[in-house]
Order: C-alpha cells, then structure tokens, then sequence
C-alpha cells in the first residue's frame, strides 16, 4: 500500500502530495488521527485529504485509514521501519519493537501449519526411537541452536546443539536413519550448515530447516519451515531474524512436548520452577 502511494505522488496535485508525503512519514499516526488534525500537518483543507484518498483509489478517509491501519499492523511493506539520521530514542524505540512485532505477525499469518506438523511428528519420532536430535546454526543462528536445546531438555527431550562448522560436519556424518536435525539460518546460504545438512541427508536423517524461501538450504532439507525476514542494516535483521527463529522454536518444543506426553508437561515444569526457587535467596 505505502509502495502505490510513494509511486502515485508525482501525478497527483501539490496539496494532495503533501498529504502523500504525510502518510508516508507517518502512517500509524496518519491511521489514527482526525481528519482536522491530519489536514493542520500537511498544511491542506480537509477535503484535500479527503481527495487524496480517493485519488490513490480508495472510497475516502475511513476507507483509507482502515487499509492503512491493517497494513501498518501486519509490516507489510517495511520500508516505514527504516532509520533516519535525526530519529530519537524514542522512534527507534517504535521501530525496534514495531518491526519485531511485525516480522512475528507475518509469520504468523504465512506459516504452513502442514510443515509444522510434519517436523514436529518427525523430532517426536525421533524422541521415542531414543535416536538423536541435534540443532545446528552459526553467529546469531547458532544462539538459536543453544536455546532450542535449553528449550527441548527442559521439556524433558535430550538433543545436541552445535554452533561450530567443524563440529557440525563431524557429528552429522556420525548421524543415521532415525536422526533427527534442525538446521536454522536466516539467508540459507551460509556453506558450514549446506554441507552439514548434505551429510546428514546422506546418511539417512531428517532434516528440518528453518531458513528464508527460495534459499539453497530451503531446498536441501526434507522439511522446510519458511521464516522470511527482509536482510538489511536499517531494518534490524540479525536481532529480528534470531526473534523469528527463537518464537518457531517455541512452537517446535511445545508442539513436541504436547506429542511425547502432554499429561506430564505441567507437572514437570512446575517442578522445575519450584526446585530453581529454592536456590535463590530470600
């Protein structure tokens, strides 16, 4: 939406530009403020906001604002998460947590719940043969590798994670049919964790990659689990990719947990939690 309308601007006439450049430089404010207040800010009448809507072919103001407050919601696109030279604290502070939210909501409302299934019903097949579950990344995947290990075994399933290419590649050639490994990387094309997740193919494991689409490593693993974050320096990537990666994780350990033994998963956790209090001073 905000792409049609930075593209309409040049064919439109001066005060409705200014009203274009507006929504541009502000669209949660744009979606949420009344249309005497929009008007002041972009120096036009109101009915010149109003005319700009329809201009970019909307019905009017209300229609316009509602498909703004949608988009702006959901991120798509993220161009208006960039930063600028001049922002404050508290504008990045907007755009750090609004571009995080936003990554989350598309995920949500693109995730194949199929593939989803498909990866936890192999890692709790895995789980119940007593075969080996392993977790592989690099830099800020590699983080996400130790947490879903963290997260795994304190719902009671032992796994491995590696953060080193080298080890990587040494334990998947000791992997077999009945393994079971989860390889996570925001650009899919980092060469330790394509020949890590080649030889445990190879060799008969499942492999579950959580990667960008379209990505060598999305089309190397049996079950692809699509986690698409636009790469760029202004748009937090390596901070929000690890987020998106963590919250998959998330979803894995606890659709898993509820697959081995669902009954026992409360119990387990309220213990944990009780035996860690008891170790903190009062």
């Amino acid at each position: 939406m905000l792409d049609r309308i930075k593209a309409s601007i040049p064919s439109l006439a001066p005060a409705e530009q200014r009203v274009g450049r507006l929504v541009l430089s502000d669209p949660r404010s744009f979606a949420n403020l009344p249309v005497s207040e929009l008007a002041e800010r972009a120096h036009v009448s109101k009915p010149t906001v109003v005319r700009f809507c329809r201009s970019v072919g909307y019905d009017g103001l209300s229609d316009f604002k509602l498909k703004l407050a949608g988009s702006v919601s959901e991120g798509v696109p993220f161009i208006h998460r960039s930063v600028d030279a001049d922002d404050k604290v508290s504008d990045v502070l907007v755009k750090v947590i609004d571009n995080t939210v936003a990554a989350f909501l598309k995920y949500r409302n693109d995730a194949s719940t199929v593939a989803i299934d498909k990866a936890c019903e192999a890692l709790a097949a895995t789980y119940k043969t007593g075969r080996r579950i392993e977790f592989y990344g690099v830099g800020n995947s590699g983080i996400v590798a130790q947490d879903a290990q963290h997260k795994f075994f304190r719902l009671g399933v032992n796994t491995i994670a590696y953060s080193d290419g080298h080890m990587q590649v040494m334990s998947a050639s000791l992997l077999g049919p009945g393994d079971c490994v989860v390889v996570v990387s925001n650009s899919g094309r980092t060469r330790d964790l394509m020949d890590a997740c080649d030889i445990a193919r190879r060799n008969g494991a499942t492999t579950i990659v959580i990667t960008a689409t379209g990505s060598p490593l999305a089309a190397a693993g049996h079950i692809h689990l699509a986690a698409d974050h636009p790469e760029g320096y202004d748009r937090y990537s390596p901070m929000v990719s690890r987020l998106l990666h963590l919250m998959v994780i998330d979803v894995l350990a606890t659709s898993v947990a509820l697959r081995i033994g669902g009954a026992r998963l409360q119990p387990l956790l309220r213990e944990m939690k009780n035996n860690l209090r008891s170790k903190r001073y009062a």
